[in-house]
């Protein structure tokens, strides 16, 4: 009689929450852009330029392989899962370069968040995509250990999310603008107690993302208000 072997707990959890939380950061998303992309038609959204569109289409790919990734893993279609890994390299570099061309785009037509001024959303903008960058690179290179891949693919995301929650309809995001930081901080605490209840310890890439992000957020904002980022926001501009 054959036996029939069943994933470990430990992992039907990992499963449960990752897949979870990526639909947390699709509604995340969702409710960001709801009323000036998703419900405005998508490609016929009233979006500032051409690039823009190609930036949002990109983006929103990102964020619904994800969704499929986790979701592949959680159902044990694990091989597939690595077939479409390959799409999200790709779709890694190509969120780098879009979103490098969209800030300097966005601050060619003078784009501040409400709140605050252009250097300061231009330092927000390039900082995202550093951490990004090497979260997800991180990942990438790690996946043959999956808990660390699986955290480092979720915190790189992450990163990513303070545009989205910015634009969320609530007026004490449009009077308090650090709120969006401390909003991608309690998702960072969301994954910092999963590892402690499953695993009554941080794993390693959990303490270094977040510490990353979490230094992110008043870097970024430091960084904005430097004399030598006025200046190269300045040129951009022109």
């Amino acid at each position: 009689m054959a036996t029939i072997v069943s994933r470990p707990v430990r992992a039907r959890t990992d499963d449960y929450f990752f897949t979870g939380m990526s639909l947390v950061i699709l509604g995340t998303v969702f409710l960001g852009f709801t009323r000036s992309y998703f419900l405005a038609g998508v490609l016929h959204a009233p979006l500032p330029s051409p690039i823009i569109h190609i930036h949002a289409v990109v983006f929103s790919a990102w964020i619904l392989l994800l969704v499929v990734q986790t979701a592949l893993v959680s159902i044990g279609k694990v091989r597939w899962h690595k077939k479409l890994g390959i799409l999200g390299a790709v779709l890694v570099f190509l969120m780098l370069v879009l979103g490098v061309v969209a800030a300097i785009d966005s601050q060619k037509r003078h784009f501040a968040v409400p709140g605050l001024d252009s250097p300061t959303t231009l330092a927000i903008q390039f900082s995202q995509l550093a951490v990004f960058a090497i979260l997800v690179s991180w990942g990438i290179h790690s996946r043959s250990d999956a808990p660390a891949h699986k955290r480092l693919m979720l915190l790189g995301t992450i990163a990513l999310m303070g545009p989205a929650i910015s634009r969320w309809p609530f007026a004490f995001l449009h009077a308090f603008p650090p709120a969006t930081g401390f909003i991608i901080d309690a998702f960072l605490l969301i994954v910092v107690a999963f590892d402690l209840l499953t695993r009554r310890r941080v794993h390693r890439v959990t303490v270094a993302g977040s510490l990353l992000i979490f230094a992110m957020i008043p870097a970024m904002f430091a960084l904005g208000h430097s004399p030598f980022w006025r200046h190269f926001t300045r040129w951009v501009q022109q």
